[in-house]
């Protein structure tokens, strides 16, 4: 049964401060940050929308907004028809007075342009998620089951799910019957009982049913008005709620869902861009992910000299970029990115924008835009020294930023 996605609008949730991406997001907001050289994060969730036929989309900002606001813009309004639309809100305090206080109370602080919209459904989305999902077969799956709420669950690990995501419990026809919030032993799956249901942060509600439970949530002074904290929890009992098993349209092996909230996480998923066979794939002409892209002249790799040849191996490399001599390994570069002679980079995230100086040794690092780093600068290789002048992470993550807080400046 294909219904029509015309009947459905998106709520995209963009404006966590994303404290655990810290200080990658201290001049940006969390779904702004790029990933695989090209994209931001916003942009698979927007390509999800695209590729399911969900072209009425309301993304809530918040947090330092600005580059996102304009990638949004640029990139995004173009690709839209005739009556339909991406469309950023920032906080407007229609009916409070104060900035977003959770997920739930961002959906209900837009419950009056919501409300304007002819739709029956509303999918609440997340904004900084890696993963290709086809949101229509979820809605045929709502409407199928007789479903007041559906909400998209990950089968995963027991053991990885632990004390990382919220746990969903479901009878065998994935009804939903409990919910804990990153629980130390979740629960098996009733279906699967090798895995445990971690739930994706992606909701389908009824238009109708949406509203009134939005209005009780804000009228709580209990809740902390979440969707996974409070909401769900209180109307499993009251309503036909279901979960949605996730269908990967990534069509490989295992179903891939990331968070990418930590350093690490986030360091991880571009280092599998640079595999040989990534698992999350770029390249799929089927499920393409979209983005804005800035016009700049054509990658170039110099010179041909053995002492200081031009190089980049297992990597991705933006336009506008330069290996003038040096060599770079199992790395993300971005636009405009210039690495001079006899330096090395390996395993490393370049933002746009980026000077490399001559004799530098770069590994396992995060390098931020704009940042010009001076000859011979070596990150990555003594642990004490990079503690005592950049961010680490758990993993040893170098994260390289300018010293500075400056006015945005594109990206």
């Amino acid at each position: 049964m294909m219904l029509p996605m015309r009947d459905a609008i998106g709520v995209l949730l963009a404006g966590g401060q994303g404290e655990r991406l810290w200080p990658l997001t201290r001049d940006r907001a969390k779904p702004a940050v790029p990933f695989g050289g090209v994209f931001r994060i916003i942009d698979v969730t927007l390509s999800n929308c695209l590729n399911s036929d969900l072209r009425r989309v309301f993304v809530l900002t918040q947090y330092k907004a600005l580059s996102l606001n304009r990638h949004v813009r640029r990139g995004w309004s173009s690709l839209m028809g005739h009556g339909d639309y991406i469309e950023v809100l920032p906080p407007q305090m229609r009916v409070s007075q104060h900035w977003y206080q959770g997920t739930a109370d961002a959906v209900y602080q837009n419950i009056y342009s919501i409300g304007s919209e002819q739709s029956n459904y509303v999918f609440i989305l997340s904004g900084d998620h890696i993963y290709k999902m086809n949101y229509q077969t979820m809605l045929e799956q709502h409407v199928a089951s007789g479903a007041d709420v559906t909400v998209a669950t990950a089968e995963m690990d027991i053991a990885a799910a632990a004390r990382q995501f919220g746990i969903i419990e479901t009878d065998a026809e994935w009804r939903i019957t409990g919910f804990e919030e990153k629980p130390a032993e979740p629960k098996p799956s009733a279906v699967h009982p090798g895995k445990t249901n971690a739930s994706m942060g992606v909701y389908l509600f009824n238009t109708q049913l949406l509203v009134p439970i939005l209005i009780a949530d804000a009228e709580n002074p209990a809740s902390s008005h979440d969707f996974g904290k409070d909401i769900l929890p209180r109307i499993i009992d009251r309503y036909r709620v279901y979960a949605y098993s996730f269908r990967d349209e990534n069509k490989k092996g295992d179903s891939y869902w990331r968070d990418v909230g930590t350093i690490d996480a986030y360091h991880e998923a571009n280092m599998d861009l640079v595999s040989v066979s990534p698992v999350f794939n770029l390249y799929d002409k089927s499920w393409p992910l979209h983005t804005w892209q800035q016009q700049y002249a054509p990658v170039k790799f110099v010179f041909a000299d053995p002492p200081r040849m031009g190089v980049a191996l297992d990597s991705i490399v933006a336009g506008g970029s330069i290996i003038s001599g040096g060599k770079v390994q199992r790395s993300v570069l971005g636009y405009d990115v210039r690495v001079n002679s006899f330096s090395e980079v390996e395993e490393s995230i370049v933002f746009n924008h980026v000077n490399i100086g001559r004799h530098c040794r770069i590994r396992r690092a995060i390098i931020d835009r704009h940042v010009n780093l001076p000859e011979g600068t070596v990150i990555g290789h003594d642990p004490e020294a990079d503690r005592a002048r950049y961010s680490v992470s758990d993993d040893g993550v170098v994260v390289v930023v300018r010293p500075e807080s400056m006015i945005e400046e594109p990206e």
